[in-house]
């Protein structure tokens, strides 16, 4: 029993590792820069999973758009990030802004793509609905 209870010990104890945080980039991409470039690369990431075949016909490097508009390299972004992820409380912090930029956007698109009809968009509409060229519930 005492040897399993060594084992146990030993394997715990080579299983744990120091993990060293990376040092500081000369070049970090300022916080806020940062977030700009994730929450563009968040948008990127959903556009490549609503049209990644017109992306890929076209040839559009969303990265290396990315890279271009904030003038950084892949390399500075790769540094920086990893500065950034070693904190996980600032990381954490980084991600509910990104978060509270992207609900702005969707309920600005929202209040764009459902915004009230003009009274000429009512008069046609319930002609359209008149002549049964569209469901009622649709003319809402």
């Amino acid at each position: 029993m005492m040897r399993y209870f060594c084992c146990a010990i030993l394997l715990l104890m080579l299983g744990c590792q120091h993990v060293e945080k990376p040092e500081m980039p000369d070049d970090l991409i300022a916080r806020d820069v940062m977030i700009d470039i994730l929450t563009d690369a968040y948008l990127s990431n959903a556009a490549k999973s609503v049209n990644n075949k017109v992306i890929r016909q076209r040839g559009i490097k969303l990265d290396s758009f990315l890279y271009n508009k904030y003038g950084i390299d892949s390399l500075r972004f790769v540094r920086s990030h990893a500065w950034y992820n070693s904190d996980l409380d600032t990381y954490e912090n980084m991600f509910v802004e990104i978060e509270k930029r992207l609900a702005e956007m969707a309920a600005e698109l929202d209040s764009v793509n459902f915004r009230k009809k003009s009274p000429i968009q009512k008069k046609q509409d319930s002609i359209r609905k008149a002549k049964g060229l569209i469901d009622p519930a649709e003319s809402n």
